[in-house]
């Protein structure tokens, strides 16, 4: 969200990942390319909703489906992937995951329906699953000096960060310019130039702890996760006492209870048993989902205030969102810089605290409908959150250790991207039962301030004062 070629990019700081600076610097940029790939499709698809539901006749509830398809493979899957990343190599699941990418993002840009488009999203959610655990272990692996690691996982979170930057703007600009279908082929020659920096940069570490894939946890959560979208987007159209809606919230607590019970009984668990027990592991990951919640529905009503509520065009949104997601940039590279003095729980604190603050401002803005005010109350919020994500991220790779990198990798990315799916799915929720702008803004965003202070409670509650003082790394040795 800002410019990378700031002092904590200096030779000095990327020389301990055992090559030279400019190694250094093409294996972040390597590794980062794919979330800024999938970053850029999530962020862009927000742009071009409205277009979209002209040139296929998608409803509201539709829409959500474009938004949350990738989302629901993607967070139903995370945990295989890590757990397939321990068994066949990060760098190898890393390349699997950018060609199924690139080939839903292939069928995203030819689809003829809304159908067709959502079942193409899926397939984006599953290559994303696979690459994106993996890419944040490879970086956790690249060298054995703490405070190089922090370094550049700050570094890294300001790559991805730019690249939601750009999203918005580049979606609004593509969709203006082209149609909304060239924001998926735009993928096409970033997936290509992925594999190919892949094949020729990347070196493959060694593996990790291998564990069962646990096939039969994965499918039974991935169903869960179903059942819950399902439930949520379709509960507000359908009625929330239509038979099938019925049957998939049963399904639901069927499927989730049973999920549940396996993981504690250690039967066929998707993550490992070191990882259960630790409360600021347990804690961080809670945030992560809250963050994500927060953060998508609120992208997600606003994206549709201003182009439905206000009859904006694609590029002007993207111009009027870029300022609310640029600014995080700034304080992600703060972040690296204070987790390095500091440690973890500072920065998650004042990030969160902030956030919470700047949410109720957004709240009460959201009553005046006010695009100027509401954005303005937006921006503060992700300015906030900016100074909470590295340290977020630090704190769960920390727990993960070396050993199980893969797969706190992959907890805290599948529970952010659960978090996600039920924001814009709670959101699409508020949108068809109030009747007018004001009220859907107020209590859309209501509900992101409550679930912005439960993070910061979780925080202040379960991240101890002694998780300050430890080496601030996104991972540490065995």
């Amino acid at each position: 969200m800002v410019c990378i070629f700031t002092p904590c990019c200096k030779t000095p700081k990327l020389a301990a990942l055992g090559g030279n600076n400019e190694e250094a610097t093409m294996l972040l940029l390597t590794l980062a390319l794919g979330f800024v790939m999938a970053w850029i499709d999530v962020t862009a698809v927000n742009t071009a909703l409205s277009d979209i539901s002209a040139d296929l006749h998608v409803p509201l509830a539709g829409l959500v489906w474009v938004v949350d398809g990738y989302t629901l493979t993607f967070a139903a899957l995370l945990l295989a992937g890590g757990a397939l990343a321990d068994r066949i190599g990060a760098k190898q699941a890393y390349q699997a995951g950018l060609l199924v990418f690139l080939a839903g993002s292939l069928g995203c840009a030819l689809a003829p329906s809304g159908t067709l488009l959502v079942a193409a999203r899926l397939l984006q959610g599953v290559g994303a699953a696979l690459f994106m655990p993996s890419s944040l272990s490879l970086l956790a692996q690249s060298s054995t000096d703490e405070r190089a690691r922090a370094r550049m996982f700050a570094i890294w979170s300001a790559l991805v960060s730019a690249a939601a930057t750009v999203g918005p703007l580049a979606g609004g600009l593509l969709v203006h310019l082209f149609g909304w279908r060239s924001i998926f082929w735009l993928n096409v020659p970033l997936g290509l130039a992925a594999l190919a920096l892949t094949h020729i940069v990347v070196r493959a570490p060694a593996g990790g702890a291998r564990r069962p894939l646990a096939l039969s946890s994965h499918a039974i959560a991935a169903l869960a996760l179903a059942a819950l979208a399902f439930v949520l987007i379709e509960g507000p159209v359908r009625g929330w006492t239509a038979a099938p809606v019925l049957a998939l919230a049963a399904l639901l607590l069927v499927l989730g209870t049973w999920a549940v019970r396996r993981e504690r009984a250690g039967q066929a668990a998707m993550l490992p048993a070191a990882l259960y027990g630790n409360a600021a592991f347990g804690a961080t990951v809670a945030m992560g989902f809250l963050i994500n919640f927060g953060f998508f529905a609120q992208l997600f009503v606003i994206s549709l205030f201003l182009q439905q509520g206000q009859g904006i065009g694609a590029l002007e949104t993207g111009l009027r969102l870029l300022p609310m997601m640029a600014v995080t940039g700034v304080t992600n590279l703060l972040a690296g810089r204070v987790i390095a003095r500091r440690g973890v729980r500072w920065p998650l604190l004042a990030g969160l605290g902030g956030a919470v603050g700047a949410a109720l401002l957004l709240t009460a803005a959201g009553w005046t409908a006010a695009p100027a005010l509401v954005l303005a109350c937006a921006t503060l919020v992700t300015l906030s959150l900016g100074l909470a994500i590295p340290a977020m991220t630090a704190t769960v790779m920390q727990a993960g250790g070396r050993a199980h990198a893969n797969s706190a990798a992959a907890a805290l990315n599948a529970t952010r991207q659960v978090g996600a799916l039920v924001g814009v799915a709670v959101a699409g929720t508020v949108l068809h039962m109030a009747g007018n702008w004001p009220l859907r803004l107020a209590l859309a965003f209501g509900v992101m301030a409550a679930g912005l202070a439960l993070a910061w409670l979780l925080v202040f509650l379960h991240v101890q004062r002694d998780a300050a003082r430890a080496p601030a790394t996104p991972a540490l040795a065995d």
